[in-house]
């Protein structure tokens, strides 16, 4: 069995007009929830891999969960493929994983995140907001089986819900 986590960076600020979409860094609330989320997490047990968009809001949500769910910081993984990525690249990314990892988790962007998680379960989530996290199974032992509608959604979590 394998296990993928989505999770979607961050709240990021907008105070900077004068910053790329990729440049644009988390604010107070986004650093906030990112730990809850991570506080959440570790209750579920370690994850082998972080791998992430290079979108500087995505990197640093990674490394916040990574921090709190004591994962190295150094061993995150970026994919400036998974910036501005559709469902398909998604799915490209999953399915080259290295089948001695169980659980991994990929940190990256809306509306891709929402359309991969409801793709690969056949789930109907109507958005999954910032710092939402997405957990699926797939009944495999290698990532290369991984298609689309083949992952049951265990769980959808996010930081307003339970607050």
């Amino acid at each position: 069995m394998k296990t993928l986590y989505l999770l979607r960076h961050a709240k990021s600020s907008w105070a900077s007009a004068d910053l790329k979409d990729s440049e644009r860094p988390l604010n107070s609330r986004g650093e906030h929830d990112a730990s809850v989320m991570a506080s959440r997490l570790r209750e579920e047990g370690p994850v082998q891999a972080i791998i992430s968009s290079t979108a500087v809001r995505a990197i640093s949500t990674a490394r916040l969960i990574a921090e709190g769910t004591e994962f190295p910081t150094e061993s995150i993984v970026l994919n400036s493929g998974m910036y501005l990525a559709g469902p398909k690249k998604l799915l490209e990314v999953v399915q080259n994983l290295d089948s001695d990892l169980s659980t991994v988790m990929l940190v990256c962007h809306n509306p891709t995140i929402t359309e991969f998680a409801n793709c690969m379960s056949g789930a109907s989530i109507d958005n999954v907001p910032t710092s939402g996290l997405v957990k699926l199974r797939f009944n495999s032992h290698n990532w290369a089986d991984a298609m689309l509608g083949t992952a049951t959604l265990v769980e959808f979590d996010y930081p307003k819900k339970g607050s």
